[in-house]
């Protein structure tokens, strides 16, 4: 099995800490002025279970047809594009660990705090095959078939540290590093057929 490095490296700081109980319960209702201002900015709210892939492919705010095209005939990737794309997905992935109880700190618009995201930005002449993006949406689909199930498990794994966090004030080792291994899988995902940051086919695997 390939063990490499993937280009679209994602990790959460586990909290060795107590974590807020109360803000734990509600949160819920807690993040949702958060959950506004994303559906805001990326063009429509997806529920933290699809990862990003409601809202980081919202319709008006990742720009996915414009690097695309200019990916396919003029062979460059602009880099407020890209920079915008990144920046909206870590703005995601922070409120997504926020719900998905991963840190009881508010999600920020701009500091990564502890959730951390970074790929390279491509040299598409160098870096990409600027024909693959057309076909790239139909090459992930058996990802997208694994991920619908593994999203569905993290959705009973945050229930179920909710449960353990109201009882002990601690997010279960084993159950974090499981939801921290979707949310990569999913970002792997963004990165190669979404955002197009990569043609490096993303693997199997929840382990970075």
């Amino acid at each position: 099995m390939d063990t490499s490095p993937y280009p679209v490296r994602f990790s959460v700081d586990y909290p060795n800490r107590a974590l807020d109980r109360t803000t734990t319960f509600f949160r819920l209702i807690v993040a949702l002025p958060i959950l506004l201002l994303l559906g805001a900015v990326s063009g429509g709210a997806g529920d933290w279970s699809s990862d990003n892939m409601a809202s980081v492919a919202g319709v008006a705010g990742v720009l996915f047809f414009a690097p695309l095209l200019m990916i396919v005939f003029r062979q460059k990737y602009p880099r407020w594009w890209f920079d915008w794309n990144l920046e909206l997905q870590r703005f995601s992935n922070r409120v997504s660990t926020y719900l998905a109880l991963m840190d009881d700190r508010y999600p920020s618009t701009d500091d990564q705090q502890s959730v951390h995201l970074d790929y390279a930005y491509p040299e598409v002449r160098q870096d990409l095959n600027h024909w693959l993006p057309l076909v790239k949406w139909f090459l992930a689909i058996p990802h997208v078939i694994v991920l619908v199930v593994l999203n569905i498990a993290a959705v009973v794994a945050v229930v179920m540290a909710w449960g353990a966090i109201l009882v002990t004030g601690r997010y279960p080792r084993g159950l974090f590093n499981y939801v921290e291994g979707v949310f990569r899988w999913n970002n792997r995902v963004i990165g190669y057929a979404v955002t197009l940051v990569t043609d490096t086919y993303p693997p199997f695997r929840l382990a970075a």
